[in-house]
């Protein structure tokens, strides 16, 4: 085994494990409620959690492939086929064929599903907004300042997904 797979195997410091524990739960409890939260208050269709997650990852990445989302979610092509099938005839998603190589289809969302990321997006800073007036100024601030960490952590664990799932 090379020295750089084997310093990639390496543990985590303790210290880091300890931190990983004490922010996984938290983050875990706010992903719940913009997965369950949202849809209702924003008056819109509900739609099961792995379809809002596809339909984000779409409207993040307008253009994706279905190999791409598969890969991405960690979901079987045929499921992802089959999901993006129900959201073509929802009116959702559409599907376009690349102009540089008519094989490739890519994804993109519709209007209906803009306007509705939209709403979703507006409820879920209502929630938000609710909570956080119960919080003191200093929290607050806290989490504002934390915003460009949690977007590079998002961004590392991302980037650890796709090394094991290219190296696999």
């Amino acid at each position: 085994m090379s020295e750089q797979r084997e310093t990639e195997k390496q543990q985590p410091d303790a210290d880091l494990v300890r931190a990983a524990r004490d922010l996984t739960p938290a983050l875990y409890a706010l992903s719940r409620v913009l997965r369950f939260q949202g849809m209702d208050e924003a008056g819109l269709w509900r739609l099961p959690p792995s379809e809002l997650e596809l339909m984000r990852y779409v409207h993040a990445e307008p253009g994706v492939t279905v190999s791409v989302l598969a890969r991405e979610l960690g979901l079987h092509a045929s499921n992802v086929s089959a999901t993006v099938r129900g959201l073509v005839n929802q009116g959702l998603l559409e599907r376009e064929k690349d102009p540089n190589d008519g094989r490739v289809v890519r994804l993109k969302p519709t209007l209906k599903a803009e306007q509705g990321m939209a709403l979703i997006e507006n409820a879920w800073a209502e929630i938000f907004a609710d909570a956080l007036a119960v919080l003191s100024d200093e929290q607050r601030t806290a989490l504002a300042a934390s915003v460009p960490a949690m977007e590079a952590l998002g961004a590392a664990l991302k980037e650890r997904r796709t090394r094991q799932v290219g190296g696999a």
